[in-house]
């Protein structure tokens, strides 16, 4: 991302009411990957390093409870539990197990080798994989997954109204897992 960006998104998100703390240093981002088991995508790193978003649905990634940021990595798992609990099962998941902690264990692994979403805010997220810049947003409410930006600059254009300098992404790139279930979604009902 580029400077004028991030000045720009920096200086949105104050006009927007949104705290801003002083960006995560190389070792706060260490210290976070490691802790949590995941890597920031490079375009959520270069951001969240710049100024840290401190309004009340961003993730405290400097100085939250340990506790809350785990349930907040995990929530995308709960949804799809709490679905799957309810009846809902993906063709794409492959023969859905008759006994319901069968089901379970599936999704888990299923997500388990998944790329990690990571919160961005409220309940966005972001993939970590590829580890690349211009990952899509996602919104994850249970399996009601869309996109909501095509890559982060384009979802804090959707969210927050941030100008973007830069060109838009415009197609979403696909990830793994996830993109199943946004297609899935957006099928015709029969």
């Amino acid at each position: 991302m580029k400077n004028e960006y991030l000045q720009v998104w920096s200086s949105t998100l104050r006009q927007r009411g949104i705290p801003l703390q002083p960006g995560l240093s190389d070792a706060e981002v260490s210290t976070i990957e490691e802790k949590y088991g995941f890597r920031f995508p490079p375009d959520l790193r270069t951001l969240l390093q710049h100024s840290l978003p401190a309004g009340q649905y961003f993730p405290n990634w400097r100085n939250g409870a340990e506790a809350e940021l785990r349930e907040r990595l995990s929530w995308p798992l709960e949804g799809l539990l709490f679905d799957v609990e309810h009846g809902v099962w993906q063709a794409s998941w492959g023969p859905k197990p008759l006994v319901l902690a069968e089901a379970f264990a599936h999704i888990r692994r299923l997500v388990d080798s998944a790329p990690t979403l990571v919160p961005v805010y409220s309940h966005r997220y972001i993939p970590t994989k590829p580890h690349r810049s211009g990952n899509p947003v996602l919104s994850v409410v249970q399996t009601d997954i869309i996109y909501y930006g095509n890559d982060l600059a384009d979802y804090f254009r959707n969210e927050f109204q941030v100008p973007q300098p830069e060109p838009i992404t415009n197609v979403p790139r696909p990830v793994e897992f996830w993109t199943d279930i946004i297609d899935w979604n957006n099928q015709p009902l029969s």
